[in-house]
């Protein structure tokens, strides 16, 4: 018998939330015409200059056929190219170019207005105790996963 609170289930509000959070990142992409996926990229492109198509593939929890067809999008646009890397010529190491200036420009600003919209009524104590404990739980799922994966790869 389980015992029914008041209180949300925390792992899935976590869930609700993030949930929430992408199907408002989609909208506001695609009220600028792209879609979070490309935005995802255009932000990691700008934190990180010069990844390779894989490396975005394992950041994003994609496979490396995606980001290869969201590049040619982006590419197409003007806004990522390609280049080759100076030391594995099999290897294309990825750039922004100036169209993508102004779509970032609207990026931090949906991410600011995003931020505002879901830190109404919390105080900036409670804002950064949330996220040093998102933080913590992160570490805490990827070394329970990295233990795992080693667990298998082991046995």
């Amino acid at each position: 018998m389980s015992a029914v609170t008041d209180q949300p289930d925390l792992l899935f509000l976590l869930h609700d939330v993030a949930r929430q959070l992408r199907l408002n990142a989609d909208r506001r992409a695609s009220a600028h015409g792209m879609t979070r996926a490309q935005w995802m990229i255009l932000f990691r492109l700008e934190r990180q200059p010069g990844l390779s198509q894989k490396e975005l593939a394992e950041i994003l929890e994609v496979e490396p056929i995606t980001v290869a067809r969201l590049i040619d999008r982006l590419e197409d646009r003007g806004m990522v190219e390609r280049r080759d890397d100076p030391h594995d010529r099999r290897i294309w190491r990825l750039h922004l170019c100036p169209p993508a200036e102004p779509v970032l420009h609207d990026l931090h600003a949906e991410r600011a207005d995003m931020l505002r919209m879901v830190s109404v009524g919390l105080d900036m104590d409670t804002l950064g105790a949330l996220k040093e404990g998102l933080c913590r739980m992160k570490v805490n799922v990827v070394a329970d996963v990295r233990s795992k994966t080693l667990e298998r790869d082991v046995a």
